[in-house]
């Protein structure tokens, strides 16, 4: 796909696990994602989604296959180059927020664009714009300490676009969430995904919220396939 925020082509990865030989999680999954697009990732644990995310927000690196971002071809980049790429083209979220917990929301919605050249003043008018569009505006001032797990998770999806990313990827955002808080939630992350136009992959366990996704996908014996029924 010319146009995909992300292009995984063919990836492979495997893992060593003494002198028996190694584990191979991934055997050829590809996938392409266009500008606007929600893509959920369904699988049972243990199956490889965290792998494929990794690899995708070039946290580590396919032994085989191609890995392109907005076109670019990052596979065999190095790490000056996945550094820049991870920090301007990609937002990652993760089940558990991983705010700095001595920061305030907006401070910590703040830190990523300061790493990323911005200014101060212009980003913490990004970090005061995204927080009230989801609903935080009268926590900014907060420690994540002072917030219940709901907003610390949306503080966290603030950070995670704070730089305009091509592409979010989201590793069971809402799995540490009760039932109705996830919900909220990710209304939120929808919301903010389709206004900024960029693309999402985000792996669940909760075919309620895969279904409201333009796509689902599942990882099966290290491909991935459409996902066709419950």
């Amino acid at each position: 796909m010319s146009d995909a925020v992300l292009d995984l082509d063919r990836v492979e990865k495997g893992y060593k696990i003494g002198k028996p030989g190694e584990i191979r999680v991934l055997r050829g999954a590809s996938v392409a994602i266009a500008r606007g697009e929600v893509v959920a990732l369904v699988a049972p644990s243990g199956a490889g989604k965290s792998t494929l995310l990794h690899i995708a927000g070039l946290l580590d690196s396919a032994d085989a296959g191609t890995v392109r971002i907005g076109g670019q071809d990052l596979t065999r980049a190095g790490d000056r180059a996945r550094t820049r790429a991870r920090r301007q083209a990609i937002g990652f979220v993760y089940q558990f927020h991983h705010l700095l917990p001595e920061f305030t929301a907006a401070e910590n919605v703040v830190l990523p664009q300061l790493a990323n050249g911005i200014t101060h003043r212009e980003a913490e008018a990004r970090a005061a714009e995204l927080l009230a569009r989801v609903g935080l505006e009268s926590r900014a001032m907060h420690r994540p300490s002072e917030m219940s797990g709901g907003e610390q998770q949306r503080v966290a999806f603030c950070r995670a676009l704070a730089n305009k990313p091509l592409i979010l990827l989201a590793d069971e955002p809402t799995g540490n969430l009760d039932p109705a808080t996830a919900g909220v939630v990710f209304d939120t992350l929808l919301t903010l995904v389709r206004e900024t136009g960029m693309g999402a992959l985000i792996a669940t366990h909760n075919p309620e919220l895969a279904a409201r996704m333009d796509r689902v996908l599942r990882l099966e014996e290290g491909r991935l396939v459409a996902h066709t029924g419950a």
